[in-house]
């Protein structure tokens, strides 16, 4: 008779906690069911807005690489007259204007120089020839910028008879380019602010605008 009282009670310990199970379970489904309709009702009361900015400006700086690649015998040799010509190019591009913010340097090599020589013999089979060392040779480039765009064929004219034997890299920019992203910003933003969106259906009420404005490209 105890064991029946027991096995009664186990039952009906194990009825209730399934019955709570399933009204925990019915009640989250319940809850996630409410919380995904709000956030579809949200996503049907949101428009979003873009729009862009342009702003044109005029290129006024000018980008060049200035060369002087030299060849000697010894490092030092070759070094010493790199040095004097890429000097005398650097003295005169400030004798133009230049500051020294707007000269830098860019790269610096040396490089070895060889030469295959043939080997001269009349011993069959002849020997192959042989590469020798005969020197160095030494690149230094410098980048310069050029403010005033009407000087930019005396300066790359001046530079070469100075000493620079390569020029490069020519290219056309604005010195302040951030300013003028900003500009395009505002331009953008200011049109998003000017849409007015006006609703058809008036249980909508007031409607939620997300503004995104796309970014200008770098």
């Amino acid at each position: 008779m105890i064991e029946c009282n027991l096995k009664e009670k186990e039952r009906c310990a194990l009825r209730i906690l399934l019955t709570s199970l399933c009204i925990f379970l019915i009640v989250l489904i319940v809850s996630k069911a409410i919380d995904i309709q709000s956030k579809l009702t949200e996503t049907e009361n949101t428009i979003t807005v873009s729009d862009t900015g342009e702003v044109y400006a005029k290129p006024d700086l000018a980008l060049t690489t200035f060369s002087v690649i030299t060849e000697a015998e010894t490092v030092a040799e070759a070094m010493n007259e790199n040095t004097e010509k890429m000097n005398a190019v650097i003295d005169f591009v400030k004798s133009q204007g230049a500051e020294s913010k707007d000269i830098k340097t860019t790269s610096f090599n040396i490089y070895p120089r060889y030469e295959y020589r043939k080997v001269e013999t009349e011993i069959y089979p002849y020997p192959p020839g042989k590469r020798v060392l005969v020197g160095y040779e030494i690149r230094q480039s410098l980048e310069v910028k050029i403010r005033d765009m009407h000087d930019i064929g005396s300066i790359i004219q001046g530079a070469t008879d100075a000493g620079a034997n390569q020029v490069g890299d020519l290219q056309f920019t604005i010195d302040k380019e951030d300013e003028f992203k900003k500009q395009a910003r505002k331009e953008a933003i200011k049109k998003a602010k000017s849409v007015r969106v006006r609703s058809k259906n008036k249980d909508l009420g007031i409607m939620k605008i997300n503004k995104f404005l796309k970014k200008c490209s770098r």
